[in-house]
């Protein structure tokens, strides 16, 4: 099993470099630096001679041979290569390891999803950068870390039993004990429920992915500096919007989506929604940090509860610079590092609080 924990450990690592990476080909305007999938113009690597540059250009007309983007491209396709082979590992080593306490379904899950990564790979290249296929590209990414991290913290021995002090106890039996607490000890705050961490820990999730979701549509779509001001948006609080079009998913084949094809209007909507699901997610999780600090007994809540307002901080703080700045290629790539660190804050939170449960 230490082993087995090594390479989950490394495929964490790798994943998350793999989806910093996927982000700064795609702001890089990288993403179809090779036309072809999965080799780079035919070869295994970047055509360098001048023979094969020929060849490939060629071959692919409608693309000349940029070696800078291409590199780029191609590094990411390696670096996501090895993550599937060590995912495929895990897998078979899982066979061995069951009595061991490796889980059994969860590293095929990962086997299926990597596979799906794969093909929404290929499809991103062969369809033109499609914003849906890239948006679900990314989310599958996320994805794909977030199951890492749970295989991780599922195939240990966490200390999870000081979650839920009262595991044995039901809530009345702990309001009588309380009632029941000398004056002079002054009172003691309830322990915090497990169905009710279980939601807000879930409800919190699900909206950082829905706006994981908004942050991947608004890049797809070019649509990052829509709005170049800040609060206001073109100086308006609510401009004209155009939902129907900025949120249509589907656009036909055989288009050619790099630097986008939609309009002004429909850019600044795609950009305002990314705004708001920004302020409501980061309520929501202050609300859910300052719950956890408040009524967390055990320093394993309040632990949460701060990781949760930092991770959140990091990465507003990130957006408005990216705004502010007009999309640094840096910050821009540092904005998607911050959305996958918010997300495996959540997802640990949530392993805790499932387990807890139990």
């Amino acid at each position: 099993m230490s082993w087995f924990r090594r390479i989950n450990f490394l495929a964490i690592c790798l994943c998350f470099g793999v989806v910093v990476l996927g982000a700064f080909v795609r702001l890089s305007h990288a993403g179809l630096g090779c036309p072809d999938w999965p080799g780079c113009y035919g070869h295994i690597g970047v055509p360098l001679e001048a023979h094969d540059v020929a060849k490939a250009e060629q071959n692919f007309p409608q693309r000349p041979v940029e070696a800078h983007k291409a590199w780029k491209e191609m590094i990411h396709r390696y670096f996501a290569s090895t993550l599937g082979l060590l995912i495929v590992a895990l897998a078979f080593m899982s066979l061995k390891l069951r009595r061991q306490g490796a889980p059994g379904v969860l590293p095929w899950v990962l086997v299926a999803l990597v596979i799906f990564q794969g093909l929404l790979g290929m499809w991103t290249v062969t369809e033109l950068l499609k914003p849906l296929i890239v948006t679900a590209h990314l989310i599958g990414g996320m994805s794909t870390l977030s199951l890492l991290v749970w295989l991780w913290l599922a195939s240990g021995r966490p200390a999870v039993a000081d979650a839920e002090p009262a595991r044995h106890r039901s809530e009345r039996q702990l309001a009588i004990e309380l009632q029941r607490t000398p004056a002079q000890e002054g009172p003691k705050p309830l322990p915090l429920p497990p169905s009710r961490l279980r939601r807000y820990a879930l409800g919190a999730l699900l909206l950082v992915c829905v706006q994981i979701f908004l942050g991947g549509w608004t890049s797809t779509n070019y649509s990052a500096l829509a709005c170049p001001d800040l609060p206001t948006c073109h100086g308006k609080w609510l401009p004209e919007l155009d939902v129907p079009t900025a949120f249509t998913l589907w656009h036909g084949l055989g288009i050619d989506y790099e630097h986008g094809i939609l309009d002004a209007r429909a850019r600044v909507t795609i950009h305002f929604f990314h705004r708001v699901g920004a302020v409501v997610v980061t309520v929501a999780l202050l609300l859910l940090g300052w719950f956890l600090w408040r009524r967390g007994e055990f320093p394993i809540w309040r632990g949460y509860g701060v990781a949760v307002v930092a991770a959140l901080a990091l990465q507003v703080s990130i957006g408005l610079s990216v705004v502010k700045l007009q999309l640094p290629l840096g910050l821009a790539t540092a904005h998607n590092a911050g959305a996958a660190i918010l997300l495996l804050t959540l997802v640990s939170l949530n392993f805790f609080a499932w387990k807890a449960r139990r």
